[in-house]
């Protein structure tokens, strides 16, 4: 090999060399750069320590909102005509109120018809009556026969008996007549109408439905496997339906358990002042009892992947992520069941932001 090229490639080493150490030279600030950008905090976040609360115990429920008790407001009477009808659906009734007028034409002259019978009855009762007091007076003179005597009681007897009957049938009559005014059986709120003016009705014909004493109550499905907790008196919350939360009181734990779904009806009576709509579902809470409840605010729960998380600080100002799970909620808090203790200082809010291990700056503190 030559001397020259020789050489030459004895020089190629140095100047590699020294275009590592430019590259270096350059890298170097790149990298401190990067270094301080990753001790920089992530985050300014406000902690706080869970708080020991003592809250009920609660069983979640589900339902309709469905009438304390319907009342059917129905036709006593048969073969009379619709004349006049006084309530509709949605009206406010009052017992004893009427609501349907039926015609009364055939019925009062049915009653003068048996007003008259009731007349003849006693005066062949007045008849029968004085032949047997005549026969009282003769019996021991011997101027009537005894057959003719015991005719003459016979005829009282039956003369009584007849008029009796008579003035039932026209106590039936008077009925009749008092039945041909439909009225309300109790006060309550109209939900039902199949009267129809002119229909001529049948007895046991329903006319009306409402809802007695306009009380509505909330038919509450639950878990078979809390019946054995839940008792009457004991406070529900109800979602109401139009935003507003509603109070009721358990009235009843039903007696059966459906077989398809092992769920029970537990019937919840609300106050008397509170008349929502029947026929809407609604969702609520059943309290059972006060228990003792580690809580934080639930804009510290961070649900990533379908699993809730927390932040939790160290002393060292960094965050780390806590698995956590939950229970009960109530205005704004979250109970939480097992993952920190009452000792951790959770991060707020904002952890929607953090990552784990992050460097955070805590308000409050320098």
């Amino acid at each position: 090999m030559p001397l020259t090229t020789r050489s030459a490639s004895l020089r190629k080493p140095p100047r590699i060399f020294a275009a590592a150490l430019v590259a270096a030279a350059l890298l170097l600030p790149l990298r401190n750069t990067m270094a301080d950008q990753s001790a920089a905090p992530a985050l300014t976040v406000s902690l706080v320590t869970p708080a020991e609360r003592d809250w009920p115990e609660t069983v979640p429920a589900s339902g309709w909102l469905k009438p304390w008790q319907e009342a059917i407001i129905a036709s006593e009477t048969s073969g009379l005509r619709v004349t006049e009808i006084l309530a509709d659906v949605g009206s406010v009734v009052k017992k004893g109120q009427t609501l349907v007028r039926l015609s009364q034409d055939s019925v009062q002259a049915d009653l003068r018809k048996q007003e008259a019978a009731v007349v003849t009855a006693q005066a062949t009762l007045t008849k029968a009556k004085a032949n047997a007091d005549r026969a009282r007076q003769l019996r021991s003179s011997g101027a009537l026969s005894d057959e003719k005597i015991v005719e003459y009681f016979a005829d009282e007897q039956t003369a009584t008996a007849s008029l009796a009957s008579e003035e039932a049938a026209l106590d039936s009559q008077k009925i009749k007549l008092d039945q041909t005014t439909v009225t309300a059986v109790d006060d309550g709120l109209i939900t039902s109408r199949s009267a129809e003016l002119g229909a001529v009705v049948s007895s046991g014909t329903e006319l009306f439905r409402l809802v007695r004493q306009q009380r509505v109550e909330w038919q509450a499905e639950v878990s078979a496997r809390y019946l054995s907790r839940i008792s009457e008196g004991l406070s529900v919350d109800i979602d109401g339906p139009d935003g507003r939360p509603l109070q009721g009181k358990v009235r009843l734990v039903g007696p059966s358990i459906d077989t398809n779904t092992s769920r029970a009806i537990v019937y919840v009576a609300l106050p008397q002042d509170v008349q929502p709509r029947t026929g809407l579902y609604v969702t609520g809470t059943i309290e059972l009892r006060t228990t003792p409840a580690l809580t934080v605010p639930e804009t510290a729960i961070v649900f990533r992947d379908g699993i809730n998380y927390v932040f939790a600080a160290g002393e060292n100002k960094r965050v780390r992520r806590v698995r956590v799970e939950t229970g009960r909620r109530t205005d704004g808090e979250v109970e939480i069941v097992s993952g920190i203790d009452k000792s951790a200082r959770v991060v707020t809010s904002g952890g929607a932001f953090l990552s784990d291990n992050d460097l955070v700056k805590i308000a409050g503190e320098g």
